[in-house]
């Protein structure tokens, strides 16, 4: 007989998995509490572009939809660092073709939504919130939006792909003896901004790549959109002499803005009134465990690891769940219970570890993308991968173009790497021989 799957969630992860499911012959009911995102004009102030790179890609690669998200995707060589003096310094990702792609959150949602739709055996529900999920008889019950009407839904397997703040995560928290959980709230907050395209639909800053504004211990960043216009994030701590509770009227936000991003407020003239009007929103790390129950219920993307976006995994990492999942699915059948034990064994490390990276590399975009050390320690981490690709990969190279490589061990090598940097940053005279046979055969030393 068909199985019957229920997911709690239409979003990225939710509707990616529903068309592995589908594919895989399940019959697929996905519950959202929004409305249908593609009828309804979104709201503006929180959406944050994302960046969709290899792991994400081959996510979408494994059900053959990878070039209907090219459409709409646009790809970012490298950072465009804008100082304060004005000037510009571009520091390349990766090697000349590798990119990260910036993509709308609603935009690649719908068109996820749209090619769940086209798989036999796809309904999408809108609209009904997951109240509650009964372990035992695996059933849900929802409560519709308009008209508090609560039905049931009982199936085979339920997967809750609801994001940070899942309910399905909390019903299994509330049924279970011993179920960690952790979240975490770091210090800054963001609100969205918005560069409006130029003449004709033109961009006002350099297409293809991610912005950053750097400035200690806040920032501003922008991605580009495929109407010439870039959506802008200010992540700006909550409290502070610098901070969304010291900016309250227009002329504080003028006099800041001006101050400290002064090449991008000619660009931005509806700048103020964004500010005031657009909501400020918290960022959360959570972890939790365990992320299966009964072999019949499982947590999945967000619900079961939600990671702040300064590595642009989160998306990334859910597709990823999605593509193991589809693995031990072949590899072990029917058997539920093994597919569901190793996915969370597989995942849970990896999870942990891209979420500890994501609150580092916080740092490093926000105080020292702009560090002349900083950017010469990356240089030499770059010749020295050129030279020897078999035996060093930069920390960001393995996250974001290596999907064989674990997030896990990803997180380790490079921590022994940090160790040996820092030796060779400390060497007499690096900024000048940093190029030189001698400090190459020290590295080699150091490995």
């Amino acid at each position: 007989m068909q199985k019957k799957v229920s997911i709690v969630g239409a979003g990225l992860v939710g509707s990616l998995l529903s068309i592995y499911l589908a594919k895989k012959g399940f019959a697929v009911d996905i519950f959202e509490r929004r409305p249908d995102m593609r009828k309804t004009k979104l709201s503006a102030g929180k959406s944050i572009n994302l960046a969709l790179s290899d792991r994400g890609w081959r996510g979408l690669e494994g059900v053959g939809i990878a070039e209907e998200i090219r459409k709409i995707a646009i790809p970012m060589y490298g950072r465009s660092i804008h100082h304060k003096d004005g000037s510009i310094a571009f520091q390349p990702y990766g090697k000349k073709e590798q990119a990260i792609y910036s993509v709308s959150r609603g935009g690649i949602n719908c068109k996820l939504m749209d090619l769940s739709e086209m798989q036999p055996g796809v309904k999408i529900h809108f609209e009904e919130r997951c109240t509650h999920v009964d372990r035992k008889s695996n059933t849900l019950t929802f409560e519709h939006n308009s008209n508090n009407k609560q039905t049931t839904h009982t199936s085979d397997l339920i997967f809750g792909a609801d994001g940070a703040f899942s309910s399905a995560r909390l019903s299994m928290q509330l049924a279970s003896d011993r179920f960690e959980y952790n979240q975490h709230f770091i210090e800054a907050g963001y609100k969205e901004l918005h560069i409006p395209p130029g003449p004709g639909g033109s961009f006002q800053l350099e297409k293809n790549a991610l912005h950053i504004w750097p400035r200690g211990n806040f920032m501003m960043i922008a991605l580009p959109n495929f109407d010439g216009s870039f959506t802008c994030t200010l992540f700006f701590p909550f409290e502070g002499q610098k901070s969304f509770s010291a900016l309250n009227t227009k002329e504080e936000v003028k006099t800041f803005f001006e101050a400290e991003f002064p090449d991008a407020v000619p660009l931005m003239p509806t700048l103020v009134e964004d500010y005031l009007s657009n909501p400020t929103a918290s960022l959360v790390t959570v972890k939790c465990w365990p992320w299966t129950f009964d072999h019949k219920i499982a947590l999945i993307g967000d619900a079961a690891h939600a990671i702040v976006p300064f590595y642009g995994q989160g998306m990334n990492c859910g597709f990823e769940d999605c593509v193991v999942l589809n693995k031990l699915i072949e590899k072990h059948q029917d058997d539920w219970a093994l597919i569901f034990r190793e996915y969370e064994e597989l995942r849970k490390p990896d999870a942990d570890a891209i979420a500890d990276l994501a609150i580092a590399n916080f740092v490093e975009m926000r105080d020292k993308t702009a560090d002349p050390s900083f950017l010469l320690q990356k240089k030499i981490e770059a010749r020295f991968n050129e030279r020897h690709p078999d035996k060093w990969i930069p920390l960001y190279s393995m996250v974001t173009y290596t999907p064989d490589i674990r997030y896990s061990t990803a997180m380790k090598v490079g921590k022994k790497q940090e160790a040996i940097m820092e030796k060779i940053m400390n060497l007499p005279d690096i900024e000048k021989r940093w190029d030189s046979e001698e400090v190459e055969k020290d590295m080699l030393s150091l490995l």
